[in-house]
């Protein structure tokens, strides 16, 4: 008798784990959730982080880091809650593909509240890079001062956001703890909170906006601070400059995008002509924001591309076009201030003339037309003094190779899906 319970209770055992398997899966299997169009804004609007995976599976890149993905699927989730790694079959899930621009593959990009975020994942593709990326997504990047004194010292070549706030657990700091971790990669935010920040909350809490490389210039928020929709406008607009600086960090992530690129090369010290530079891009090139990207660049640092239009750091400031074909000088940057000249720089880039030039020498120009004269009556005065005006040697233009199309991302490390640059 005891036998026959021992069997039974065998088989009910056996049976459960058979249940199990088959309704929940094995518990060593993949933890990494599969991303139709069908579950997509679910997945994204219930989970603080959600890591995914953009892939294809005859892309051999895509093979490469599909184990390294589900084994950090399986370990990171564990010890960090509230994240999500997701993978979308590209092939299979075109629409979802479409909608976040997916031109390469593998492209890893990471959602925060529902929200994709700006900078796509480029770093090391291994367990523990991932780990550590994760880690650092979740802390906060909010920085408390303890003194307001300490406001004086925060970076002044960045953007800052500072709030005054009387408590933490006010709705007011919960809505800008909400924006500045959606902002973390084009902001820097601060916060002073209860007593020491009271001379700054005479009529309650506030948040303002410190421009780079300013003093006594705060911009002071005067919507809703429970709104976050206008908070994150107002904060988008003061956080995301039209005129960007390109790093050795961020160059593969700003070449990608595919627009030429108008660069100022200037001392990192010249804090004057780069505020003149962005007042002239804000000026007279709105109409051009889609069309060219508007970057600062460290001259000091980005010092190859200088020595290929033949200028060394002595030179600075320096102004030029990357077309990502060829690289082309603005003549003399004495002129930037002049209205029209920067405008008329960028027209002849979208017209072909500077290519042309480069091709074919300067274009051709016509002598003056003289009020009265006709251009037949033009040339018989012409010849009369000079027996004819010999036609203008052409000499090809030699502007270097594009230098910025090697921060491109690189066929050895992704399935480029075209190659637009």
């Amino acid at each position: 008798m005891d036998a026959a319970r021992r069997l039974m209770s065998f088989q009910f055992t056996f049976f459960l784990f058979y249940l199990q398997a088959v309704l929940f899966g094995n518990p060593t299997d993949t933890r990494t959730v599969p991303i139709t169009v069908s579950n997509l804004e679910d997945v994204l609007n219930h989970n603080e982080l959600v890591f995914v995976n953009f892939y294809a599976d005859w892309c051999r890149f895509s093979k490469m880091l599909e184990p390294v993905f589900e084994e950090a699927s399986n370990t990171v989730p564990t010890a960090i809650q509230n994240v999500v790694f997701g993978k979308v079959n590209c092939d299979a899930e075109t629409e979802v593909a479409q909608k976040f621009g997916i031109s390469k593959y593998p492209t890893l990009k990471l959602f925060r509240n529902g929200r994709v975020q700006k900078r796509e994942y480029r770093g090391q593709r291994s367990v523990e890079a991932f780990k550590e990326y994760i880690e650092e997504q979740m802390k906060s990047n909010i920085k408390q001062v303890n003194d307001l004194k300490e406001l004086n010292d925060i970076d002044s070549k960045k953007r800052n956001i500072i709030g005054y706030f009387n408590s933490m657990d006010s709705p007011e700091y919960k809505t800008f703890q909400q924006v500045a971790s959606n902002l973390r990669d084009d902001c820097d935010f601060t916060v002073a909170v209860g007593e020491i920040s009271k001379k700054e909350r005479l009529s309650g809490d506030n948040i303002i906006f410190r421009p780079p490389r300013t003093k006594d210039q705060d911009m002071v928020y005067l919507g809703s601070l429970v709104n976050k929709d206008l908070l994150t406008a107002w904060s988008t607009d003061k956080c995301v400059p039209l005129v960007r600086e390109i790093t050795f960090e961020n160059g593969e992530e700003l070449t990608e995008e595919g627009l030429p690129f108008l660069i100022l090369f200037h001392n990192p010290e010249d804090a004057q002509i780069v505020q003149k530079f962005n007042q002239i891009v804000s000026r007279e090139l709105l109409h051009e924001k889609g069309n060219i990207n508007f970057l600062i660049a460290d001259g000091t640092k980005f010092t190859h591309p200088l020595h290929h239009l033949g200028k060394s750091t002595k030179d600075l400031p320096v102004l030029a076009i990357d077309s990502f074909r060829h690289m082309y000088l603005f003549p003399d940057i004495s002129q930037m201030s002049v209205p029209g000249k920067l405008k008329q720089f960028c027209a002849d880039l979208h017209s072909g003339k500077l290519h042309r030039e480069f091709h074919h020498g300067p274009d051709p120009t016509q002598p003056p037309q003289i009020a009265g004269q006709d251009q037949q009556q033009q040339q018989q005065q012409q010849q009369q003094q000079g027996g004819g005006t010999a036609p203008q040697e052409k000499r090809p233009t030699t502007p270097p190779e594009s230098q910025f199309i090697k921060l491109a991302p690189s066929k050895n490390r992704y399935t480029l899906l075209r190659d637009e640059l």
